[in-house]
């Protein structure tokens, strides 16, 4: 009966190895791809750079995001001992919208942030901060609520603010002006850019 139970939990939790480093295959993917939307201008002077300087700003915000993402990825993993299939799943929608965000990227930078391109890549973002609360809910309810991570993200300002911030940025750009209500994608990005010391404070306790 007990190596019935062994088995059993063997099965339904995994070892995190691979997840990681799918994960980071495919970020790295996705940052090749966004700067191949970076087309080598025709002249040779100055001016010449003049017309990728839209897209060259989409470029850097969602380079910032992406590398956001998989800092914080990085970080909630440490704190993680093991997956099942719903983590993996959860992994795997959070990859799917972050894989869009070189279409939606380009396609604002290519339009000089029009209405519907900025509306598009401002609901990417979200749906992006919607499949990493999810990831790790699912997370926490497999390792338990007294585990780590839940400690470390208990009080979570940032991540509850965010995604009222995309809201906002996206009926901003609906209404008036889109590169109006980019400001307000750009001040999550910076936002998230201060470091968050959550997880390694939990982390060093732990490891004491």
């Amino acid at each position: 009966m007990e190596v019935v139970l062994i088995t059993a939990a063997r099965l339904t939790s995994m070892e995190k190895n691979r997840l990681e480093a799918f994960s980071d295959g495919v970020i790295a993917i996705i940052i090749t791809i966004m700067v191949l939307e970076l087309k080598v201008p025709r002249g040779s002077d100055p001016a010449a750079l003049q017309p990728l300087l839209p897209v060259f700003l989409s470029y850097v915000l969602s380079f910032l995001y992406v590398g956001i993402y998989w800092n914080n990825h990085h970080h909630m993993f440490q704190l993680t001992t093991s997956v099942n299939g719903t983590v993996l799943w959860a992994n795997l929608h959070l990859l799917f919208w972050l894989s869009l965000l070189p279409l939606t990227t380009g396609w604002m930078g290519e339009n000089h942030f029009e209405r519907w391109p900025t509306v598009l890549y401002g609901l990417n973002l979200l749906l992006c901060a919607v499949a990493y609360y999810l990831l790790q809910t699912s997370i926490i309810r497999h390792q338990g609520p007294e585990c780590l991570l839940a400690k470390a993200v208990a009080r979570d300002l940032k991540g509850k603010v965010s995604p009222v911030m995309y809201v906002a940025g996206i009926l901003t750009a609906w209404v008036v002006p889109a590169w109006i209500g980019m400001m307000f994608f750009v001040f999550v990005a910076l936002m998230w850019l201060v470091p968050d010391r959550r997880i390694e404070r939990v982390l060093g306790k732990h490891r004491e």
